[in-house]
């Protein structure tokens, strides 16, 4: 079992940075890839970002890529989202997720985080 933490939430003018946090409980993060995922107002959820097990490969959607830098640290059991150059389209909750095997669905969720960007 895992639970999933976020925080770092906040409102932020465009063009600004937020940096995202999930906490997760257990010694067995360094066992499961990682993700975070938004949900806009009125939309459905979409993915964000993915990073593996090992830290090494990382993928974006094409709205975040460039702006966004998703990373791990295994001792800390944490994930981190650096969001810069903000726009008003990256308001939304976003979540982050955990998942143990790389082609199977997550299995873990965190309860979300609130980011406001005002233009």
């Amino acid at each position: 079992q895992v639970q999933l933490v976020e925080s770092g939430g906040g409102v932020v003018q465009a063009g600004g940075s937020l940096r995202l946090s999930c906490a997760a409980s257990g010694r067995t993060f360094s066992f499961y890839s990682m993700g975070w995922f938004r949900r806009a107002p009125g939309k459905e959820r979409e993915f964000v970002s993915h990073i593996t097990r090992s830290g090494v490969s990382t993928e974006y959607a094409d709205s975040v890529k460039g702006r966004f830098t998703i990373s791990r640290d295994d001792a800390k059991t944490t994930v981190y989202l650096q969001m810069n150059s903000l726009k008003s389209e990256d308001t939304a909750v976003y979540y982050c997720a955990a998942k143990r095997y790389a082609f199977s669905e997550y299995d873990y969720w965190g309860q979300g985080t609130q980011v406001i960007v005002s233009s």
